[in-house]
């Protein structure tokens, strides 16, 4: 049964209120990237199901209002970017990217939105994936050898390896599916090419950007929002027993 539609009081009351949290968002709270990113894409059409999703939001910023966000580096020369989409997720079937840049301690920029054109696998929503954030992580690497940190590591980080294939190798490794993904989605083998980056895979449990494709519950969720947010170290996301310790006994407000 579909939800009916708000009262045009309503809509305006819900895009106002998204609008104010956007901004929240990119100056303090990346950890609830994902929710705006699905709301604002309702703005237009939003439900009773969607001022419900709003309240449920509202509700969470509350009880976490005094979680602080902690931005720091082990290493201002060593960039981490973490790369991931969902496929088809949204009710016109396209797909999700996730992104976010580090360098050792919270994340000082993601990005969470829905991709401009339709794909036809996960693998394709992946190389689109990067091609959207990737400028992001080319305008740092320009920014910080500017200020005279030139990057000795600038690594890229997927959960695909059939899309590191296609983002390393270009259409050489392309299969009869792929043959159609526009060329322009390879301009990441240039860069490969030239050493300006290196595409890593990781595994699914340790991809960070996961959080800003899809809803997480459980464990994961405050595993990976605790690294986002800054309480632990990115180092730690491959050590789930030490980070379950460290959870349990932070305290932000300290």
């Amino acid at each position: 049964m579909s939800s009916p539609w708000l009262s045009v009081d309503r809509q305006t009351r819900l895009k106002r209120v998204v609008g104010i949290l956007q901004w929240a968002c990119k100056r303090g709270r990346p950890d609830v990237d994902l929710a705006i990113a699905f709301l604002r894409s309702r703005v237009d059409f939003c439900t009773l199901q969607d001022w419900t999703k709003l309240r449920r939001l509202l509700l969470f910023l509350q009880d976490t209002i005094d979680d602080e966000r902690i931005i720091g580096a082990t290493d201002l020369r060593e960039l981490f970017t973490y790369i991931d989409a969902s496929h088809a997720v949204h009710d016109n079937m396209r797909g999700h990217t996730g992104g976010l840049m580090s360098f050792g301690r919270g994340v000082f920029h993601s990005r969470s939105t829905k991709q401009r054109i339709n794909t036809g696998s996960s693998t394709e929503s992946e190389v689109v994936g990067v091609n959207e954030y990737l400028p992001y992580n080319i305008w740092v690497q320009n920014f910080m050898e500017a200020q005279g940190y030139k990057l000795k590591s600038n690594v890229i980080y997927q959960d695909n390896q059939s899309a590191i294939k296609m983002e390393t190798n270009g259409r050489a490794s392309c299969s009869d599916r792929s043959r159609h993904i526009n060329i322009r989605y390879f301009f990441v083998k240039d860069y490969v090419k030239r050493n300006k980056i290196e595409i890593r895979y990781c595994p699914t449990a340790d991809m960070l950007a996961d959080y800003f494709t899809k809803p997480l519950q459980g464990s994961l969720f405050r595993k990976f929002r605790a690294i986002i947010m800054g309480w632990v170290p990115l180092s730690s996301i491959q050590d789930f027993d030490e980070f379950k310790e460290r959870v349990e006994n932070v305290n932000p407000s300290e």
